[in-house]
């Protein structure tokens, strides 16, 4: 699903809201993620999940081609954690029943 694909979902399921509208709400709801991530905060959605920043530590890499060592320096990058609820509902697709564990012989 891309972000218009959102906005479109969104627009539809709400009929009061203009197409404009919705997008407006997309923008300003990622907006204010992407701000709080950046300033480092938590982000947590109940049912859906946790976003969070993690801290790599600099490392020591090789490049692919040349087998050179390369000096990768520390970074920070944005983690999602999904929620109970959310990893539930993927795991139980509707329709399909959960594949069971393949039975041990006893044997």
């Amino acid at each position: 699903m891309t972000r218009s694909d959102l906005v479109e979902e969104l627009a539809a399921r709400f009929g009061q809201l203009s197409q404009r509208d919705a997008e407006l709400a997309v923008k300003t709801i990622l907006d204010a993620v992407s701000e709080a991530l950046v300033r480092g905060q938590r982000i947590e959605i109940r049912g859906f999940g946790s976003f969070s920043v993690n801290h790599r530590p600099p490392r020591l890499g090789r490049n692919p081609r040349s087998g050179e060592a390369v000096h990768i320096p520390s970074k920070r990058v944005p983690h999602f954690k999904p929620g109970k609820a959310l990893r539930e509902s993927v795991d139980l697709r509707p329709g399909t029943a959960p594949e069971a564990a393949p039975k041990a012989s006893t044997d």
